[in-house]
């Protein structure tokens, strides 16, 4: 009987221990996905969640750039949380981000995301003897041109750009991508209080389906501190 107890009490104990850690790790999981994404905006839906942090002070761009930043050259960059919910995972078309801007009453302009080219040639290049932050309306859109030398210099800042950016156009189920974003506004910060991003080309991976276009209003946001 002796035997038979001890057995007995054996097998309770493993059903203990195995039922409080199923609980414990369920609430690990639980606090991973309920964890809220570093932003100043917020926008959800489908089962995906696009944070937007526009970084509109110098300091914040140290960690990334060293040496020289994009916010020194007039450009800013939009620090995007993508948190993909679904049970597949999510291609987003990068090349199709647009911001837009309302330059006066009457002019609406929509900016294209920057590439890596794009940035390090405006900081490491651009050598126009102009204020960046001088205002200029319209904002001028990227242009073809004759691209000047590239050097040792150009090529370490246009890492730091790549390195910073968004790391891939997929997310995948139950994760979160992060990485900056870069659009030209020639130092003109103020036009961010009014912005809006365009988020328009998402997909689910396996099924196909789309998901509607996000269009993320920065005056709903919780401010953005600027200079």
């Amino acid at each position: 009987m002796q035997t038979v107890y001890y057995s007995l009490m054996k097998k309770l104990l493993a059903v203990v221990v195995v039922v409080f850690l199923g609980i414990l790790l369920g609430r690990v999981a639980f606090g991973q996905q309920a964890k809220p994404l570093r932003t100043s905006i917020l926008d959800a839906h489908e089962g995906v969640t696009i944070g937007v942090e526009p970084w509109t002070q110098a300091n914040r761009y140290k960690e990334k750039f060293p040496k020289k930043t994009p916010f020194g050259a007039g450009i800013v960059a939009l620090r995007l949380s993508i948190r993909n919910d679904n049970e597949e995972a999510v291609k987003l078309n990068l090349h199709r981000i647009r911001l837009l801007v309302q330059l006066d009453q009457e002019n609406r302009q929509e900016l294209e995301s920057l590439t890596a080219d794009d940035v390090a040639d405006a900081v490491m290049l651009r050598q126009n003897g102009k204020d960046p932050t001088a205002r200029r309306l319209p904002i001028p859109l990227p242009i073809s041109r004759p691209k000047p030398t590239r050097d040792k210099n150009w090529e370490e800042f246009h890492g730091d750009c790549q390195n910073a950016g968004m790391p891939s156009s997929v997310i995948g189920a139950h994760s979160t991508m992060e990485g900056l974003v870069y659009f030209d506004l020639r130092g003109e910060w103020d036009l961010l209080q009014t912005a809006r991003l365009y988020v328009p080309d998402l997909q689910r991976m396996t099924s196909k389906e789309a998901i509607s276009y996000f269009d993320i209003d920065f005056s709903r946001g919780r401010g953005i501190r600027l200079l």
